[in-house]
Order: structure tokens, then C-alpha cells, then sequence
């Protein structure tokens, strides 16, 4: 059966198929501008499901990277005071050695005593260190002082670990606990209690107690070891976990560009295509419409 197609109807359709390819042409141009593939949802429903996913992955995964930073700084921080107190015990070790030589006067041990006094603030110091405003020594308690200058050998710190989220589920304590680091109040060999005991020794001239403070020294300086080999491990793990964070960003920028960027070429390609498309119907349609009523009159 045939069908009447009347001038109207030829009309609609040349209409309708420029305002298509008017419309691919638009989406064209919007790939082009904005170099992605998917800028409206109903561009690709399931590739932008995907899309978000990916972006979801990279915002976690962005927030793992800020956090192993800051907790690499911390470490990195941690370990530089306990290479100072180090160095502070290292000397006071030295100490305790020439001056337990019963051969020496009382005017040099007065003189060890001012530099071991001095000492004692120095490792206070140290005690009271703070990293971006907070006290590191102090475990959860970063805005509150550990120690005194003139109590710090009874004084004792916060024991609650400050941990860092590196992953899903994974955390990693990073601070270093002040008890540890410089005894417990009850502890024999706590660092200010050696060094109050060492300076009322060389005030007294007890080249005895003066002794028994290089074993207390080097119990401590031991002790502080262990801390600083426990900080090196912790680096070492998180520095990994850092390598593993950077891998996995650029494995899922990978796919989010594979998912969501446009192929230039293939873009540039269908859009002259398209335009060449556009302007064949135009040519078409101009002679589609230039019949008038006169025409069909004639």
C-alpha cells in the first residue's frame, strides 16, 4: 500500500534530521571543549557510576597521602629530639667517667656539676618538645606540658598513642610515649632522677654514687635505642605504604581518564564529520522548500 507524502511532511523530516545532527554536533563540541567523554549522566549511565567510584577511591586515597605525610613529619620530628637526648646522655656518660676518678679535686667536680645542671635542663628541653604547637611526648595530651624543671624526674606522661589512618583499616601509632623515652617516675634508671642523682654526687664529692650513675646512663641510653630503632621501623612501613598510596592514584587516574576523557582524534573526526553532514542536508533542504503555491498553480 502506498502512502501520500505531502510537502509537509518532507518538511518535518528535513527539520528533524538537521536538528539531530544539530544535536550530535552539540555533544561534539562539548567533548572538544571539555576533553571528557561523560559530562551529563545520560551521556553514559554506567560509565559514570563507574566514574564516581573511581573519584570516591581517589579522594580516600588522597586523605591516606595527607595523612602518611603528616605522620612521616612526626616521626621525622620524634626521631631528631631523640637524637638530641642522645647526644645530651652521650655527654653526661663522659662525665660520670673522668669525673669518677677519685683523683680529681672538688674545684673540678663543681665544674662538671655546672655543665651536668645545665644538661638536665637541656634533656627537659627535649622533653617539652613541640611539633606544629603540640607536645610530642605527651600522647594524647599534645596541649599540656609533660614535664618541670623542677619536678620532672616525678612527673609521668600520658600513655594513649596517637594514630594515623593509612588506609582502609589500617592505622599506625606514630607518636613516641615520654615515659618511654625517659623513664617512668618509679624507674631507677629515669633520666632526670640519674641526672639529679649525678649532680648531688658531684656536689658531695660521693665518687661512689658517681659510679653507679654510668651503669644508670648506660641502662637508659639502651632503652633509648630501642625507641629510636622502633621509630626507624615505623618510617620504614609507612614510607612503603606511601609508594603503595602513589601506585594505586595513578592505577585509578588511569582508569578514570580511560572512563570519563575523550578521544581527541576520534572526537575531531565525527565532528567534521558531521558538520560536513550539515551542511549537505542544508543544501538539500534549500531545494526541498523552494517549491510555492505557484508552483503547484502552473
Amino acid at each position: 500500500m502506498a502512502f501520500r507524502v505531502t510537502q509537509n511532511m518532507m518538511n518535518t523530516q528535513l527539520l528533524r534530521n538537521l536538528n539531530n545532527n544539530m544535536s550530535r554536533m552539540d555533544n561534539l563540541q562539548n567533548q572538544l571543549s571539555t576533553g571528557r567523554r561523560i559530562n551529563k549522566p545520560s551521556d553514559d549511565p554506567v560509565g559514570i557510576s563507574f566514574s564516581m567510584r573511581y573519584r570516591t577511591e581517589l579522594s580516600s586515597n588522597e586523605q591516606y597521602q595527607t595523612n602518611v605525610a603528616a605522620g612521616l613529619s612526626w616521626l621525622s620530628y620524634s626521631d631528631t629530639m631523640m637524637d638530641q637526648a642522645g647526644s645530651v646522655i652521650q655527654r653526661l656518660r663522659e662525665l660520670a667517667v673522668y669525673s669518677s676518678n677519685g683523683t680529681n679535686p672538688q674545684a673540678a667536680l663543681d665544674t662538671f656539676k655546672k655543665e651536668v645542671d645545665q644538661l638536665y635542663e637541656q634533656m627537659v628541653d627535649i622533653g617539652n618538645s613541640q611539633f606544629n604547637g603540640k607536645y610530642v611526648f605527651n600522647g594524647q595530651l599534645t596541649d599540656v606540658k609533660p614535664y618541670t624543671v623542677d619536678a620532672a624526674q616525678t612527673e609521668s606522661t600520658d600513655d594513649a598513642l596517637i594514630e594515623f589512618e593509612v588506609g582502609a583499616g589500617v592505622r599506625i601509632p606514630v607518636n613516641v610515649l615520654g615515659d618511654k623515652v625517659f623513664g617512668y617516675p618509679a624507674d631507677t634508671d629515669n633520666v632526670f632522677r640519674t641526672i639529679k642523682d649525678f649532680s648531688t654526687a658531684l656536689e658531695t664529692g660521693d665518687f661512689a654514687a658517681i659510679g653507679a650513675t654510668i651503669s644508670a646512663i648506660d641502662t637508659r641510653m639502651n632503652k633509648m635505642l630501642d625507641v629510636r630503632a622502633d621509630i626507624g621501623a615505623k618510617t620504614n612501613r609507612i614510607e612503603l605504604v606511601e609508594a603503595r598510596l602513589k601506585d594505586i592514584s595513578l592505577n585509578v587516574e588511569s582508569l578514570q581518564s580511560k572512563t570519563e576523557d575523550a578521544d581527541m582524534a576520534i572526537v575531531i573526526t565525527n565532528l567534521k564529520t558531521d558538520e560536513n553532514v550539515y551542511q549537505a542536508s542544508l543544501a538539500a533542504g534549500s531545494k526541498l522548500i523552494q517549491p510555492s503555491l505557484m508552483d503547484f498553480l502552473r
